[in-house]
C-alpha cells in the first residue's frame, strides 16, 4: 500500500499538536478544502465545527487565552472578513490565534488573467484578504508553493507564540495538499529578547528613584503578565515588595484571587468603594502588563506621573520613556532590587490588607430593596457566587463576558483563580462571551460559565448550537431585560427612573424571545427563572450536568441600572 504523502497541511496541524492545540475551530469551504479534509483525519487535533465565522474566531481566541495558543481555520474572502472583528479582539487584547484559510489557486488565477474572470469571495483583488489582516495581525502569509513553506510556517507561529498576537497564513487552493517535509525540529520555542543592559539599568534606576520616594506604592497588573508567562514573577515581586496589588478588568485573574495582599480588581468607577478608595491613595503605581483603555480615564487623568509602567510595548518611569527594555527584564531588574535592599521600610509603605467588603448588596440599586425576591444583576451575582463558593466550584470554572453591564458587576467578585475570567474588556465586543465559551471550555478543560447581555446573545445565538454539538456542559446565563442597558446608560440615564415617562431609546430596546424554545431548538437544556428562589433552585440542578449545554434566561427588570454601572454613566 503506497504511503500517503506528507503535505503542507499535515505540517501546519503537526506544529500545532506540538503546540498543544489539540482544537482547530472550523468553517468549511472549497478553497480550503485540503486542509479541512487533513484535519478531520489528523491524529491528535480535532476539527470543532463552528456554526458562524465569529462563532469560530471567538472560540478559537478564548482558546488562545487558555492554552497559549489557538486556530481557526476559514473560507477565503466571505468567511475571513465576517471573522475579522473576533480577530482584531484577539490581536488588541494580546490572544494569539493562527488564522488559516487558502485562496483561488494558480489555475484560477491564470484564468482571471485571461479572462478577467471574477472568483466567488473575492473582491477582485485576490490579495485582499492578507492586506486586511495586516492590520490586525503581527504576520501574515499567503503560499503559492510548497517550497519552502515549513520554514515560513515556523516562522509565523513563532511569531505567534513570541508576540502573543494573531498570525494570518493562507495557501493557493492546491498548496495545502502538496508535498511537503516534514519539521526538523521537535516543538518551536518563543524568540528570546534580550533589552539592551545600559538601558534597563536606566530604567530600572529611574523607576526605583520613584518607588523608594513613595508613601503609599501598589502594583497594577494586567492581562500581557499572564499571555507570557509572567505571572510566577509577579508573585515573586509582591512577595518580596510587600505591596498590595489590583488589577485592570481585563487582567483579573492574572493570579489566584487569594492571599493577603489583593485588594480586589480596579475598574475604575465601577471598583467598589474600598478598591477606589485605595487606589486614590496610592503615589505610586508598579504598572505591569496593563493595557490602559479609556475605562481608566480617571486613573490616567490623576494618576499618569505616579506611573512605573512596564508592558510589551513600552517601559516608562514617570516621564522617563526607555528603548530596547523587555518587560521581563524589567521586572526581574526590580525584584532584584527589592531582594537585595537592606532595610526597606515596606513594612510601613505597605499596609496589610484590609477585609475584602460584600460587594453586592451595596451595589444594588436600591429601588428594589422592598422587593427581594426580584433579580436584580447584583443579586445575580451575589446568589451565583455564593452557589459556587458553597460547592467548591471555582475551582472548576472558567468565566466569559462580553461588553455588558454584568462584566462590570462582575470584576467585584473576589476569590476566582488563575485566568478563569476571560472578557472582551479592552476591544469591548459585544456578543463575545457566548461564542468565546466552548473555546474556554476545551481550552482549560474547566466548565464555562458564561453571563451574556440579551443583546450580545441574540448577536451570536447560534454557538449555543456549537456547544451542544460538541457536547461541552457550559452554562449560558442571558440577563434578560429586552434592551441593551449598557448602551442606554451612556445615552441617557435618565431612561432608569421609575415611571412610565422615562423611556428607553427606540435602538435600545430588543425584541422578544422565547428562549425556552431556542434551547431546545438548538439541542440545549433551557431554564427560565423570575425570582431569587427559583435562581437558586435552577443552581442546584445545574451542579451535576453532564455533555448538554444549559441555557438559563435569567428576567431582570428592564430598569435595573447597577451603581456599579450608575457610577460609570455619571463620570
Amino acid at each position: 500500500m503506497q504511503k500517503t504523502p506528507f503535505t503542507v497541511a499535515d505540517y501546519l496541524l503537526t506544529r500545532l499538536k506540538q503546540l498543544q492545540v489539540t482544537e482547530v475551530f472550523q468553517i468549511p469551504g472549497d478553497y480550503v478544502k485540503h486542509f479541512t479534509q487533513t484535519l478531520e483525519h489528523f491524529n491528535g487535533v480535532n476539527a470543532i465545527g463552528a456554526i458562524n465565522e465569529l462563532d469560530a474566531a471567538y472560540a478559537a481566541d478564548a482558546y488562545a487565552r487558555t492554552r497559549g495558543l489557538g486556530a481557526v481555520s476559514l473560507q477565503y474572502g466571505a468567511s475571513t472578513f465576517s471573522a475579522l472583528n473576533a480577530i482584531a479582539g484577539a490581536y488588541v487584547e494580546f490572544s494569539p490565534v493562527v488564522v488559516i484559510s487558502a485562496t483561488p489557486g494558480a489555475d484560477a488565477r491564470q484564468i482571471t488573467k485571461m479572462y478577467d474572470v471574477l472568483y466567488h469571495h473575492s473582491t477582485g483583488n485576490l490579495s485582499a484578504d492578507q492586506e486586511v489582516y495586516k492590520h490586525v495581525t503581527v504576520a501574515t502569509e499567503t503560499l503559492s508553493t510548497s517550497v519552502g513553506a515549513p520554514a515560513k510556517i515556523d516562522n509565523l507561529l513563532i511569531a505567534a507564540i513570541t508576540y502573543k498576537r494573531p498570525v494570518y497564513i493562507a495557501c493557493y487552493k492546491e498548496v495545502w495538499a502538496e508535498p511537503c517535509a516534514e519539521p526538523s525540529v521537535k516543538t518551536l520555542q518563543p524568540l528570546v529578547i534580550k533589552s539592551d543592559p545600559l538601558a534597563l539599568e536606566n530604567a530600572v534606576g529611574q523607576a526605583w528613584t520613584q518607588i523608594i520616594a513613595a508613601k503609599h506604592p501598589m502594583i497594577f497588573a494586567g492581562v500581557e503578565v499572564l499571555r507570557h508567562g509572567l505571572s510566577d514573577l509577579l508573585e515573586q515581586l509582591i512577595d518580596a515588595s510587600g505591596f498590595l496589588y489590583t488589577t485592570t478588568t481585563l487582567g483579573k485573574t492574572v493570579l489566584d484571587e487569594k492571599g493577603d495582599k489583593f485588594i480586589g480588581t480596579y475598574s475604575d468607577a465601577a471598583s467598589i468603594n474600598n478598591v477606589r478608595e485605595l487606589v486614590k491613595q496610592a503615589d505610586c503605581f508598579i504598572t505591569l502588563g496593563t493595557i490602559i483603555t479609556d475605562d481608566y480615564l480617571w486613573f490616567i487623568e490623576n494618576k499618569y506621573a505616579n506611573m512605573v509602567l512596564a508592558t510589551t510595548q513600552q517601559i516608562r518611569a514617570g516621564y522617563f520613556v526607555y528603548e530596547n527594555v523587555t518587560m521581563k527584564d524589567f521586572m526581574e531588574g526590580l525584584l532584584n532590587r527589592f531582594k537585595i535592599t537592606k532595610g526597606y521600610p515596606v513594612s510601613v509603605m505597605a499596609p496589610p490588607q484590609p477585609a475584602y467588603p460584600e460587594p453586592w448588596v451595596s451595589n444594588s440599586d436600591a429601588h428594589w430593596n422592598n422587593k427581594p425576591e426580584t433579580i436584580t444583576y447584583n443579586r445575580f451575582f451575589e446568589h451565583s457566587m455564593r452557589f459556587l463558593i458553597d460547592n467548591n466550584m471555582l475551582k472548576d470554572i472558567v468565566m466569559t463576558f462580553g461588553i455588558s453591564s454584568s462584566l462590570y458587576v462582575a470584576t467585584n467578585a473576589y476569590g476566582l483563580y488563575k485566568n478563569s475570567f476571560i472578557s472582551s474588556a479592552g476591544w469591548q465586543c459585544i456578543g463575545f462571551e457566548t461564542g468565546a465559551a466552548s473555546g474556554a471550555q476545551l481550552g482549560s478543560g474547566k466548565r464555562a460559565w458564561t453571563i451574556a447581555g440579551d443583546g450580545g446573545f441574540m448577536m451570536v445565538c447560534q454557538s449555543l448550537s456549537t456547544l451542544a454539538r460538541n457536547k461541552l456542559n457550559a452554562v449560558i446565563f442571558v440577563m434578560s431585560n429586552a434592551v441593551y442597558a449598557i448602551e442606554q446608560v451612556y445615552v441617557d440615564m435618565d431612561a432608569f427612573k421609575p415611571g412610565a415617562e422615562n423611556k428607553f431609546d427606540t435602538f435600545d430596546i430588543l425584541p422578544k424571545w422565547d428562549y425556552l424554545a431556542l434551547a431546545k431548538a438548538y439541542g440545549a437544556d433551557g431554564y427560565r427563572v423570575e425570582t431569587v428562589s427559583e435562581l437558586k433552585s435552577v443552581l442546584g440542578k445545574l451542579k451535576n450536568t453532564l455533555n448538554t449545554p444549559t441555557l438559563v434566561e435569567v428576567v431582570i427588570p428592564e430598569k435595573d441600572l447597577p451603581d456599579q454601572m450608575r457610577r460609570l454613566g455619571l463620570e
